[in-house]
Formats: structure tokens, sequence, C-alpha cells
């Protein structure tokens, strides 16, 4: 049985509930099809971790809805086409947003995407605008919830908002950052993320200059297609446990970026980049941290190394490598948090894929992008 065939039929067994079944299908598919290499992922980086919902921010086979296989994958599945537009804002709400800020949090869409919308109490003037990109098995109150990052808006004055994958995209709640289609400026999810940003550009006082995405994971492969094909529109990106861009252009593709990424990388573009992976992630493997940096750097050959080390209080100690160009300017920053899993670094402590021993991912990257309060 082809790779295909299998994943189409453990996406069935999920999607009736029977997960255990879903779970040996897709061992057995990769074991016999797989890219990655013979054997059902039983040894390696990848050994134990997949199962249903274990995967929170990084693809799984069972994660794209009936129908998604066969002949490739069909244009045109996310909803609301391509282009530009949107259906407003919804109504402030406090309940189930995962949020202590104070601030409110409103939900709309753009373009058929959904989206929630934290703004604080005090925001800068004009605010920067922070895109946050949740990964995969989580929504966008769950990655509010686990990075803190309303907190960090609430303190520094930004604006952040939350796209949110539909189900309908993707089953399980995964950006589809693999598909050539939705790695390309103005089409497929890109376009309607950045229609997401438009619309709040529009409705909110923002600075344009300080308008920067980040995500965790899958989300953080479609922050690295963002920051490559809009550079016009974000002025830097952070790369948390994800894939570089272009990684991969398919479903086998994809799991064996996750394993272990391409050799030869495509440029990530002029945007600065600020990648923090974990050492000991079985799932999406620390390698993938190295090609993003690559990919960063394939055009500033010139750019200058520094390295720092450190650890935080009663936490995990980490290694940070800063490159930059002449007159100072980071270009690539990289954290390496040494011993950690598939988590967002410095996370609520209990949310979903979050490490509370880390440094402080959510804070480092407003500061990386320079929207911390003057």
């Amino acid at each position: 049985m082809g790779i295909t065939t299998g994943l189409a039929r453990s996406t069935r067994l999920m999607l009736a509930g029977r997960l255990q079944e879903a779970t040996a299908e897709i061992q057995r598919s990769l074991g016999a099809a797989s890219p990655m290499g013979s054997g059902p992922m039983s040894s390696g980086p990848m050994a134990g971790r997949f199962t249903p919902g274990s995967m929170s921010g990084a693809f799984t086979p069972g994660s794209f809805g009936a129908g998604r296989f066969g002949a490739g994958f069909p244009s045109g599945t996310f909803p609301g086409g391509s282009g530009f537009g949107g259906a407003g804002f919804g109504g402030t709400t406090t309940a189930g947003t995962g949020s202590t800020a104070p601030g409110s949090v409103t939900r709309g869409s753009a373009n058929g995407l959904a989206y929630r919308l934290y703004v604080p109490t005090r925001p800068q003037s004009p605010a920067p605008l922070l895109v946050a990109l949740h990964g995969g098995t989580q929504d966008a109150d769950t990655f509010a919830t686990s990075t803190g990052l309303d907190e960090v808006a609430e303190r520094e004055g930004v604006v952040v908002v939350y796209p949110e994958q539909s189900r309908s995209a993707n089953a399980m709640g995964y950006w589809n950052w693999f598909r050539p289609g939705d790695q390309v400026r103005d089409a497929g999810e890109p376009g309607q993320i950045a229609a997401v940003v438009r619309e709040v550009s529009a409705a909110h006082e923002v600075d344009r200059d300080r308008v920067g995405v980040v995500g965790f994971s899958a989300g953080a492969a479609m922050a690295a297609v963002l920051a490559a094909v809009y550079p016009d529109v974000f002025c830097g990106a952070g790369v948390h446990s994800g894939l570089p861009y272009r990684a991969a252009t398919d479903v086998g593709s994809a799991f064996a970026a996750m394993k272990s990424p391409p050799a030869t990388v495509a440029d990530a573009g002029p945007v600065p980049l600020c990648v923090i992976h974990g050492d000991a992630d079985p799932t999406v493997a620390p390698a993938n941290a190295d090609a993003v940096v690559r990919s960063g750097l394939l055009a500033r050959t010139g750019a200058r190394e520094e390295r720092t080390t450190g650890q935080v209080e009663g936490g995990r100690s980490w290694t940070r490598r800063r490159w930059s160009e002449d007159g100072g300017r980071v270009v690539v920053e990289s954290w390496t948090v040494h011993g950690m899993t598939h988590d967002w670094s410095g996370g609520r402590a209990g949310a979903s894929y979050a490490d509370p021993t880390g440094p402080d991912a959510s804070s480092l990257l407003v500061e990386f992008l320079g929207m911390r309060r003057s």
C-alpha cells in the first residue's frame, strides 16, 4: 500500500475517532513508503512521538481531512479564494480567550480567515503589529495562552493578531506550509494572512514599519514563508521550532524535511530572522534551525557571528548566535535551548506545548523585532 492511500485511510480513521487504528495506519504507511527511510519511526529523533495530538505545530498525515489525497493537493482548498478583502470585526469578548491581560480581545475575519485580535490598554502610537501563527492542533486562544504573548503585548503596547487556520483547509489546524500554492505571494494561505494584516492595519493606528510575524512549528514554517514572499510587509520574523522556506513541496518531502532538512535551502530574502529551537526536539529535528539560519544568510556572506551562552535561573541553559552586518544591524539570530523538546520556550506552565523553564521566547521575539516600548 502506498503512502498516499495509507495516509488517506488514516485520515478517515482519525475523523471517525478511531485514533489508535489511525496511528497504526500512519506507522504502516511510513514504514512502507516514507521518504525518511525504512521502519515506522521506531528509532531516531521521531521515535515514540508520532501519535494523534502529539505534534502541535508540526504537520501530521492525518491532518488534511478526507479527500485531500489522491493526485496531489488541489488548489483553492482554503476558504475565501485568493486576493484581499474582509468581513470586518466581531464583537469584543473576554470569555474563553486564555488571556490574563486587561486589554481587549476581538474576533474578525479577512478573506475567509478568522483571527483573534488583542489590543493593549495603552498601545504605542503608532503601535507595532505582531502576527502570531499557532501550531497544529492549537487555535488562536490556546496559542495565546501557551505563549503569554498577550501579557507581553500589554506591557510593551503592541497589537497582536492571531490568524486561525480553518479546519476546512486542514482538519487538525495545521498551516499548509509545504504546498507550492501556499508558498507564494497574494495567493493561498499567505494571501489570506496578508489580508488579515491589511484589515487590522486599516482599522488601527499601526506602525507599518514595525509589522512582524512569529510562529510555532507549522506556524513557524509559515512565518518563514511570509517573510520570504512579503519582505515589504514584515520587518522581521520569528521561527520557533520550524522549518526553512520551501523546505518541502508535498506530504512526503514535508516528513523528510521534519526529520532532516534539505541540504540546499532557498534564499529567505532580506527580512531579519530570529530562530528558536530546542536541541532535544523529536518532532522537528534541530537541524532545521541551522537550515533556517543558512537560508537567512545566503545573501549575507559578510555577516559576522557572535556567540553567547547563558542559563535561565533555575531553568534551561541556552546558546545564542547573532550575525550582524556592517553597522551592527542583526540580520539573523539563533537561540538553541538545551534539553528542550517541541515546546514554546518560556511558555506558561501546563499550557499546550510550552516549556516554562526556557528563556522567554515571547519577550525575546518582541525585542528582536524592535517592538519594545521606548
